[in-house]
Formats: structure tokens, sequence, C-alpha cells
């Protein structure tokens, strides 16, 4: 039962990412990867971290993508305008993609042994406690750092809504 949920879900992860990258739309793909961040939030559960899954949910599938939602209808970004294909990329543009993942697979399975097989829900680590005690001691400059890079976006985002509403 857990190994079909988790093929469920990693396909509405995968579709939702393909979705993102194929829609011309700004709103359309940021919506997309709310799904693809509440597909992980979901393996995540799968594999046993509960507090992950709830910091994904949280952080990235409500605060961020919120973030992105409101910065893309500060710029007004519309949709974008279809351009021409040249000749070159539609001719070799899915061989060398099908080479790219070729030599992806061949690194991944001849460069990294036979794991062991992974049983679902059986990680016990990674609880609040632990994460909490972590964050704050071992991983407080990265911590603090990240905060002052999500406070200058925001700021950045201001600028740029301030300025297209004094034009």
């Amino acid at each position: 039962m857990d190994g079909l949920l988790f093929l469920i879900f990693a396909s509405i992860a995968a579709l939702c990412g393909l979705n993102v990258v194929i829609r011309r739309q700004p709103i359309v793909s940021a919506l997309s990867l709310i799904g693809v961040m509440g597909s992980l939030a979901m393996l995540y559960l799968l594999l046993g971290a509960q507090f992950i899954a709830a910091v994904q949910v949280i952080v990235y599938a409500g605060a961020v993508m919120v973030l992105f939602v409101m910065v893309i209808m500060l710029l007004n970004a519309g949709g974008e305008r279809p351009g021409g294909t040249s000749l070159m990329a539609s001719t070799l543009g899915v061989p060398l993609l099908a080479a790219l993942f070729l030599a992806l697979a061949y690194v991944i399975f001849a460069g990294f042994p036979d794991p062991e097989p992974v049983r679902f829900g059986e990680f016990r680590q990674g609880g609040a406690a632990e994460t909490g005690y972590a964050l704050f001691t071992r991983y407080l400059l990265a911590f603090e750092l990240t905060s002052v890079l999500v406070l200058i976006a925001i700021a950045g985002a201001v600028v740029l809504a301030w300025r297209e509403v004094k034009r």
C-alpha cells in the first residue's frame, strides 16, 4: 500500500513539475509548484518525517508560494509571447535530451551501489526537538543569513512594485 501511495504522489509531483515548465502563464506555473510542494510533503509523511512534511506545507507551499504569487501579481506579469523555434533546436532538442537522460541514468546506476530498500515509516529521527536544536546551534549562521536573504527579497519586491505605481 505504501509503495502505491509513493507512486501516486511521485507521479503527481512529476506532472505538476512538468506543468511548471510547460505553462506560459506565471500564475499557473506558481500554482503547479504548490502541487509539487504538497506532493513532496506527502512523500515525506510516507517516509516517516512528520516535521519535515509540516515545514514543507507551512513554509514552502504556504508562505513562499504566497510570496511568489503576490510578486507575480504586483509585477503584473502576463503570459509569454510565443516565439519562433530555430531549426537546430527542433532537430537536435529531442536527441540531446535523450542523451542527457541516458548519461544521467548511467551515472546514477553505475556510480552508486545498490542501496538497501526503503522501509516506509522506519525513519525515527528528525523530529521537532532534534531539528530545532540543530537549527539554533550548529546551523544558526545559515538560518540567520537565510532570514536576511528573504528580507532583502521582500524589500526588492516592494521597490519594484513602488516603481510600477509611480509610473
